[in-house]
C-alpha cells in the first residue's frame, strides 16, 4: 500500500529535509493513526513554511503567504462560517467564477467538495501555513460574534448608545476596531477607508496604491465604529456636520504607528480616512526611494546649496511629503538649523523643530513663516504653497539667504513655474529664487521573486507607444507573476518615478516673458532633463516595474 502522506515525504525529502527524521514520522504516523503533518510540526522535524511550500509542491498547487496578503471579503463571505470551522480553509479571493480557497492540507478531497457544493463555483486550492490560517479564522469568528453583539445592542440613531464606548478595552467594538488597525498596519496599508452606504459601511486599504475591499460592516454599527475612532482620535464625537481632523497613536510590535483621521459628512453618513504614518516602515534615504543616479546628481545640487527654493510637484499620494524629509535627512546636521512648518506633522524627525499649523488658533502658513524667520533657520520646510500669501514668504525667504523646500500640486515640472505666477508671484521674482523642481509619480515595485522577463515584440513596443527616439528599444522587460511573497499580485512596495527641472538661466527668461509650460518643458529636456515617462520606462527597461504600471502613474 501506498500511503498517501508519501508524496509529501518526497518534496521534503528533494527539499533537504532529513531522511532519517521523515522515515521515523512516517512510522509514528503508521502506528498512531495521527496526521504525518502534526508528527512533523509537533516534533520539529520541519519548519511550518518548509511544511507549506512541500504540501504545495507534492499536490502541483502554488503556495500563498497570508501575511499581507489582500483577502478579498466577497471570497470570505461565500464560504458560510461553519464550514469554515470544520474544514479549516477560507476563501481568500474572486477570479471570474473561480473561488481562490486557502487550505493547510491539499489531500482533504471532501473539504474541497464541500465548498464546491456550497458555492457553486469552481475551486482553485492554493496552501497556506496553518498558524496563519488559524489566526485569520479565529479573528472571523470573533468579529462575527461581536458585530452580532454590537449590531443587537446599539441602534445607528441613539447617541446615548455611544457613552460607554470607550469604557474598557474589551467592548466588542474597542476590539474590531483594534483589529481592523492592526490588519491595516500589518498588511503594509497607505490609507484605511470607511466608508458608509445605505445598507453598510464598506471597509478599505490601499496597499502599493491600489485599494482592496476588506469588509462590509452592519449598518447598525457604523456609528458606533466611527465614534470609537473619533474617541481615540480626540475629536467631536458629536459633530458630524462639518470635516474633522485628528490623530491616533498604537503600540504594535514594539514600534508606535501613527494614524491621521480625516472626517467627511456624505448622504449616508461621515467617511472616515485613516492614513497610516509608519515611520518604521520607511527608509527615509533618497537613493533607496527610486532615484536613478543621473536624476539624483542633479537633484541633490539644489538642495546642497545654502539658499534657494526647491519644490517637489506631483497628485495627493505620491510621495512628496516623504521625498521632503528624505531631503532634511540628508542635509541635517548638528550646525543646521532647520524648522518645519506642516499641516500636519506627518513624522517626527530627530533633530528638526517641527510647527504644526492650527487654523482654529491663527496659526497658518502664512501666520507662522515671519516667526520662522526671526528663529534664524538655515533651512525651511513649508508642507505646502497653497496661496499667494505663503508663495509670496517662501519666495521672500529664498531671496534672503535661506534653503526653502516645499511642496505644490502640478501635473509636471515645468507647470510649477506657470503656477506660481498665476499665484500672483512677479515672474522675475520666480526665476531668480527657485533653484529647482522635482516632479514625482509612484509606481509599483515588481517582486523580486517571481517576476517573468519577456522578449517584447515590435507591435507590442508601438502599442506601448515607446518613445524609440529618446529611449533605446529594449531587448527584455519583466511582467508580474504571483506568489506567496507578494499575496499574489505581482507586485511589493512602491518606488518613485521622477523628473528634475534646474532652473536655469533660459528657463529664467522664458519666466520672465510668461513662458507657456510646454515652452518651458522643451527648453529643460534640452538641457538633459529626464521627462517622467522616460524615467519610468528606464527603470522598466531595469526590472524594476512594468510598462502597464508606468502609463498608469504618468498618462
Amino acid at each position: 500500500m501506498y500511503p498517501s502522506y508519501r508524496p509529501l515525504l518526497d518534496a521534503l525529502q528533494a527539499r533537504g529535509a532529513d531522511a532519517h527524521a521523515l522515515q521515523e514520522a512516517a512510522d509514528e504516523a503508521d502506528r498512531s493513526g495521527r496526521s504525518i503533518r502534526d508528527i512533523l510540526i509537533n516534533d520539529q522535524v520541519i519548519t511550518e513554511v518548509e511544511l507549506t511550500e512541500a504540501s504545495a509542491d507534492a499536490a502541483g498547487l502554488n503556495a500563498v503567504d497570508l501575511v499581507g496578503y489582500p483577502i478579498d471579503a466577497a471570497a470570505v463571505a461565500k464560504i458560510p462560517l461553519p464550514m469554515v470551522l470544520r474544514h479549516r480553509l477560507l476563501g481568500i479571493g474572486i477570479s471570474g467564477d473561480e473561488l481562490v480557497v486557502a487550505i493547510t492540507d491539499p489531500d482533504d478531497v471532501v473539504a474541497m467538495d464541500d465548498v464546491r457544493a456550497a458555492t457553486a463555483m469552481d475551486i482553485r486550492p492554493v496552501v497556506v501555513a496553518r498558524s496563519e490560517l488559524r489566526r485569520i479564522i479565529d479573528r472571523l469568528k470573533r468579529e462575527e460574534s461581536d458585530l452580532a453583539d454590537v449590531a443587537a445592542s446599539l441602534r445607528p440613531e441613539d447617541d446615548s448608545a455611544f457613552a460607554n464606548i470607550s469604557a474598557g478595552d474589551d467592548a466588542p467594538i474597542v476590539r474590531y476596531v483594534n483589529s481592523l488597525l492592526e490588519q491595516a498596519i500589518q498588511n503594509r496599508a497607505s490609507d484605511l477607508h470607511l466608508e458608509p452606504s445605505e445598507k453598510d459601511l464598506r471597509v478599505r486599504y490601499r496597499i502599493d496604491g491600489v485599494l482592496h475591499e476588506v469588509d462590509r460592516v452592519p449598518a447598525g454599527v457604523q456609528s458606533a465604529l466611527i465614534s470609537r475612532l473619533k474617541i481615540m482620535a480626540a475629536v467631536d464625537i458629536t459633530e458630524r456636520r462639518v470635516p474633522q481632523n485628528g490623530r491616533i497613536t498604537v503600540r504594535l510590535d514594539k514600534h508606535t504607528v501613527d494614524l491621521r483621521l480625516a472626517t467627511l459628512p456624505t448622504v449616508w453618513g461621515e467617511k472616515i480616512v485613516l492614513r497610516v504614518l509608519d515611520t518604521g516602515g520607511i527608509d527615509l534615504e533618497l537613493k533607496k526611494l527610486g532615484f536613478a543616479e543621473d536624476t539624483y546628481a542633479r537633484f541633490s545640487r539644489s538642495f546642497t546649496k545654502p539658499h534657494g527654493m526647491v519644490l517637489v510637484t506631483g497628485p495627493t499620494g505620491s510621495g512628496k511629503s516623504t521625498t521632503l524629509y528624505a531631503t532634511l535627512a540628508e542635509i541635517s546636521k548638528p550646525e543646521v538649523n532647520i524648522i518645519t512648518v506642516e499641516d500636519p506633522v506627518e513624522y517626527r524627525l530627530a533633530g528638526v523643530n517641527q510647527v504644526q499649523v492650527n487654523h482654529k488658533a491663527g496659526l497658518t502658513f502664512a501666520a507662522v513663516l515671519p516667526a520662522i524667520l526671526r528663529s534664524d533657520p538655515d533651512v525651511v520646510l513649508i508642507g505646502e504653497i497653497r496661496d499667494k500669501a505663503t508663495a509670496q514668504l517662501g519666495v521672500e525667504a529664498a531671496l534672503t539667504g535661506h534653503l526653502v523646500l516645499s511642496t505644490l500640486h502640478t501635473n509636471d515640472a515645468p507647470s510649477a513655474i506657470t503656477r506660481l505666477i498665476e499665484m500672483g508671484i512677479e515672474p522675475f521674482l520666480v526665476g531668480s529664487s527657485l533653484d529647482c523642481v522635482l516632479a514625482q509619480r509612484l509606481s509599483r515595485r515588481l517582486c523580486e521573486w517571481c517576476k517573468d522577463a519577456y522578449e517584447p515584440s515590435d507591435a507590442e513596443l508601438e502599442a506601448m507607444a515607446w518613445p524609440t527616439d529618446q529611449l533605446k528599444a529594449p531587448e527584455q522587460l519583466w511582467r508580474p507573476v504571483g506568489c506567496r511573497s507578494c499575496g499574489q499580485t505581482g507586485y511589493r512596495g512602491r518606488l518613485a518615478i521622477n523628473e528634475v527641472m534646474p532652473v536655469t538661466e533660459e528657463i529664467e527668461r522664458l519666466a520672465v516673458r510668461h513662458a507657456s509650460s510646454t515652452e518651458v518643458g522643451h527648453v529643460a529636456v534640452a538641457e538633459g532633463m529626464v521627462t517622467l515617462r522616460e524615467d519610468g520606462l528606464r527603470k522598466c527597461t531595469s526590472g524594476l516595474t512594468t510598462v502597464e504600471e508606468v502609463l498608469r502613474v504618468t498618462v
